[in-house]
């Protein structure tokens, strides 16, 4: 069942109080209360854009405080409970649990939910509230549904709580789309380009349902002709694939040898990943080209995207390889290096047509001079979006980091017979120092460290562990900030091993400066986050991406869309609406037009 538009934005920003109300009846359910709330904050000129009131729904919600929020989960029926059995859902629940088919579960099913639902309330204290239209919109699966039901039922109680609110705002969301009868069309093809990638992945993984695509894999080329065939069918002029595997599509703009813009991000994904890592970046400004062709339209300046062929890291130890190539960056020792299977990646290279040679790689790098920038569209890979309820986020900087491996030499000794102060431990220590980094860490705002791995060689448990191996991350927005950081850490696992009396070994593994977003284009992204009717929330990006290798070379700045899942990213949960890829095409094209309009 399609519910068919009714409302229109003029006609709710004309409306009084009472018809206000009335016109959002049942997008939060039985919860006029929320309503009446935005309408007392509508701005004097009413609400710009369907964003903008969801923002000003949320916002009420938010300040509603918690007793209110509480009833407004209880407002919501039981996913195939008694509501439902007893006809009594509303028009939308009962649309809602429709199209997921909660209305033709098998007995297995409906006694799963049943289950489900006891030991929810049980647990919480409130009924399992889940947005079962999905990302899409269009509706989940029942084994989806009891999947996420499942995996939710062991969370913690704050963590449900918001989880249940955050999903309401998602049931609203799409409600709203289908009374204002606005809907994510383009942000529907960039979330089924996606879906159509994930559908190829590397041996071992594909197997198993999982995401794996690294570099020059039979996976990985599959993915390159489609995004070549895609860009072709968009109406790109040219489309090419470089020497280091790289898609690039290019859009010329009305004059000829106008400059460009150029944008993009990674196609290849970690091991067991996500469907949106870097993909969101390629398949979004696509989808502007493709708008853009259709009308026959030209800018000031042409577009050049690139779906960068390797950004992880994953089948060789070449981090930011593929953007690395385009600013001169790529090491030559890349090629003699060798995967698990002792492939190197020179003969990866020639197997997959691609000519392997440095003077075919360094002809990649790109003149400053042509360019007008690099922007970047990216998923958050966090939660602060998410836990915000805002949909974007512009990037203020992308941090800079140093990595190291340690090692913390003790003597190893009988757990039993050597007394507590005469240990020499090595575990203990690097412990003191895992404490260290975290507290240091979080005394700097937008600092953080991390202990990733921890190690005691032959260890036992009857044995005081002799060495310790351990990992270092740390991140800052400047180089300053990371450095301070690196040095302090440093001299405080001195000062550890010198009062347990121990030796250490700490080696640098890599070094990335901050890259900051260049001011003009920062403001360009603002007032296309703005000019949607949403409030802009500056962040920075603790996670590297194409962006800073760019940086070297041209001024670059990213936009940040929210995950959802509590904005887990390389990880099979990670996950986006339609709706929100909508929001990243839309300020994309803003951005365009707002640097066309500059233009002389």
């Amino acid at each position: 069942m399609t519910l068919a538009a009714t409302v229109t934005l003029a006609q709710l920003n004309a409306a009084d109080e009472a018809g206000f109300v009335a016109l959002l009846e049942g997008i939060y359910e039985h919860s006029p209360w929320i309503a009446a709330a935005a309408f007392r904050a509508r701005p004097a000129g009413g609400f710009a854009s369907l964003p903008a009131l969801k923002h000003a729904l949320v916002l009420a919600v938010r300040e509603g405080g918690r007793e209110a929020q509480l009833g407004l989960i209880r407002a919501h029926p039981e996913l195939a409970g008694k509501a439902m059995v007893a006809q009594s859902l509303t028009a939308e629940s009962t649309d809602e649990q429709t199209r997921s088919g909660l209305t033709h579960c098998t007995p297995e099913e409906f006694a799963r939910l049943q289950q489900l639902n006891a030991d929810y309330n049980a647990r919480f204290g409130w009924p399992f509230i889940l947005a079962v239209r999905g990302p899409r919109g269009e509706g989940l699966t029942r084994g989806e549904i009891i999947a996420t039901f499942a995996r939710r039922l062991g969370g913690h109680p704050d963590f449900e709580f918001a989880e249940c609110l955050r999903n309401i705002h998602r049931i609203a969301e799409i409600r709203l789309a289908d009374r204002f009868g606005e809907h994510p069309v383009l942000g529907r093809r960039v979330w089924d380009w996606a879906e159509e990638l994930a559908a190829h992945s590397d041996p071992g993984f594909a197997e198993k349902g999982q995401l794996t695509v690294t570099y020059l894999t039979a996976a990985h080329q599959t993915v390159t002709r489609r995004l070549q065939w895609w860009m072709k069918e968009c109406g790109f002029d040219e489309v090419t694939i470089d020497a280091v595997g790289n898609v690039v599509g290019v859009y010329h703009g009305a004059e000829p040898g106008a400059p460009r813009l150029m944008t993009g991000s990674h196609f290849d994904t970690v091991r067991n990943g996500g469907k949106y890592d870097g993909r969101l970046g390629i398949l979004v400004p696509m989808a502007v080209v493709r708008e853009l062709s259709a009308a026959g339209r030209r800018l000031p300046f042409g577009i050049e995207v690139v779906g960068f062929s390797e950004e992880e890291g994953q089948r060789y130890k070449a981090t930011f390889l593929a953007s690395g190539a385009l600013v001169g960056g790529f090491d030559p020792a890349w090629l003699d290096q060798r995967d698990s299977d002792g492939v190197t990646m020179h003969e990866a290279m020639i197997a997959a047509g691609l000519p392997g040679t440095l003077a075919s790689i360094a002809a990649l790098r790109r003149e400053a001079a042509r360019y007008l920038g690099f922007v970047e569209v990216h998923i958050e890979q966090g939660p602060v979006l998410n836990e915000l309820d805002l949909p974007l986020g512009v990037v203020t900087s992308i941090n800079g980091s140093k990595r190291f491996l340690g090692e913390v030499q003790g003597v190893a000794s009988h757990a039993g017979t050597t007394p507590m102060d005469r240990r020499r431990d090595a575990a203990a220590a690097v412990a003191e120092l895992v404490l260290f980094v975290e507290r240091r860490a979080a005394a700097v705002p937008d600092c953080v460290g991390t202990v990733g791995q921890l190690e005691v060689p032959a260890g036992s448990i009857n044995v005081v562990p002799g060495r310790c191996r351990f990992s270092l991350d740390l991140r800052a927005t400047t180089d300053a900030a990371r450095d301070a950081l690196a040095d302090d850490v440093r001299a405080e696992l001195a000062r550890i091993c010198q009062r347990r009396g121990l030796a250490y070994t700490l080696e640098p593994t890599l070094t990335a400066a901050a890259a900051p977003s260049h001011p003009a284009w920062q403001a360009r992204w603002e007032r296309a986050v703005q000019a949607l009717g949403l409030p802009v929330f500056r962040m920075p990006s603790g996670a590297g991406h194409d962006a800073m290798k760019l940086h070297e070379r041209m001024p670059q700045a990213m936009l940040f869309v929210r995950g959802g899942n509590s904005g887990i990213s390389h990880n099979p949960l990670e996950t986006i609406t339609a709706h929100d890829a909508d929001l990243c095409v839309a300020a994309f094209r803003q951005l365009l037009a707002d640097l066309a309009a500059e233009a002389p």
